[in-house]
């Protein structure tokens, strides 16, 4: 299984952008991807997450302004508004699956294969 990020960049504060995350490797749709990001000197949080029954989940203090969305059965894509500095991090895209549930959480460990990560960072 791979999973690749694209989409990070250089924005201003207030502006948006859009993360594009690729799966490939799966053999079914059995599994679920979460969005998760590291801003330097903090830990690891999970943003979202795609499960495969298409529910979705939201840190409920993101939910307001990102927006996860799938393109089409490999590509899961996770738009962010009204960035602030504070927003500045990488970005990984996980994938991840499970023998006894198929929800996804937006806990690291329950994801077995991660992107390299993107990088965003918002000026003021």
């Amino acid at each position: 299984v791979q999973v690749v990020e694209s989409g990070g960049g250089s924005v201003q504060s207030g502006g948006g952008l859009t993360l594009s995350c690729v799966v490939s490797g799966y053999t079914d749709s059995n599994y679920f991807v979460g969005w998760f990001r590291r801003i330097p000197g903090k830990e690891r949080e999970g943003i979202a997450c795609f499960s495969s029954d298409g529910s979705r989940r939201y840190k409920t203090s993101m939910k307001v302004r990102f927006t996860l969305s799938r393109d089409d059965k490999k590509t899961f894509d996770l738009q962010m508004n009204s960035l602030t500095p504070e927003d500045s991090a990488t970005y990984y895209c996980a994938a991840g699956h499970s023998m006894t549930r198929n929800v996804c959480t937006l806990a690291g460990v329950d994801y077995q294969y991660w992107g390299p990560g993107t990088q965003v960072t918002v000026s003021s």
